[in-house]
Formats: structure tokens, sequence, C-alpha cells
């Protein structure tokens, strides 16, 4: 009885994360090589893995098994250095979907859901498992105020906490490199 109570709970621990909220739906089409390169974190809710850093970004690229490298970095002004997580996501049911589950310590794996992105793949909105994650991602690191607001009331209207985002300054200290 210990033994099969062990076992759900570790496939509870490894598996419970990569659902998707209520009322969010992943992208489809999702396209995942137009998705790789670069993006630049606009706004987030808090957590503690990227609380005291600024100049967020994220950078994927294709895995020759077709899962997605993920480097996530950003500059702590505090220790004047460069913090990073490498992790390795895949699609969660099927590539066509903006739904991938991501791990930065295996085997524990957590929702990456895309559920707002435009045709040009210039920025997304991202959650995970629950409405207390919250991202806007965009390939510049500056983002027009209007679609900023007009994305912000997206996500307000969708459930999330926005009046607690956290605006990433991208502008980094002249003694550091991107």
């Amino acid at each position: 009885m210990i033994k099969k109570f062990f076992l759900m709970a570790c496939f509870l621990v490894t598996t419970g994360c990569v659902g998707i909220p209520e009322h969010i739906k992943p992208v489809e089409p999702f396209n995942a090589q137009k998705y790789l390169g670069k993006w630049y974190e606009i706004a987030r809710l808090d957590h503690s893995f990227e609380r005291g850093l600024t100049a967020i970004n994220a950078e994927y690229s294709l895995n020759e098994d077709q899962s997605l490298s993920v480097l996530n970095r950003g500059y702590s002004v505090a220790n004047k250095e460069w913090k990073e997580a490498k992790g390795v996501a895949y699609f969660a049911d099927n590539s066509n979907q903006g739904h991938l589950k991501v791990s930065f310590f295996r085997p524990f794996y957590a929702s990456y859901v895309v559920f707002e992105l435009d045709e040009n793949y210039q920025y997304s909105l991202v959650t995970s498992w629950d409405k207390s994650y919250f991202w806007i991602l965009a390939r510049s690191p500056n983002m027009d105020e209007k679609l900023k607001a007009a994305l912000v009331a997206k996500a307000k209207a969708l459930g999330f906490e926005t009046e607690k985002l956290i605006y990433v300054n991208q502008a980094l200290p002249n003694e550091t490199n991107r």
C-alpha cells in the first residue's frame, strides 16, 4: 500500500504541473520554427526564479530530437552578473498547439502555454499550469504602449492579476554585455 501511494505521489508531482488554466486556450496553429530565437520579457507576475533580475530574455533553439532548448537569462544589478537557467521543452500534446512542458530540473515539468501570439510572431502572452504565472514577451526589448495596454487588458479579462505586473527594465549598465 505504501509503495502504491509513493508511486502515485511521484506521478502527481512529475505530471501535475503540465495542465492548462481554466478559460485559457493554447494558440493553434503554432509553428515552433517561427517561435525559435530570442524573446524579451516585457512584463511578468512575480516569482522567485526571476526576482531581482533585469534585462530578462529567453532564447529558444531546436534540438536534434525536435525538443526545444531553452536558455533564460537575466542580469542581477546587485551582483553585477548574468544569471542563466538552461532547460528543455517538449510539446505537451501535439506540435501544432502552443502548449509545451518545460523542465529546468528534470524530472519535474511545468506547462508553458502560449495563448496569444500575433501572426508575425512578434509578441506573445504566456502562462503556466495556473494563472499565478504570466509573461508578456516580445521580439524587441521595447513594446508600443498601446499594444502593451491592449495585451494587459486581455490578460485582466482572462483573470490574471495584472495590477501586480512587474514591467521589466531592459536597459543595462554600460559595463555589461548582452
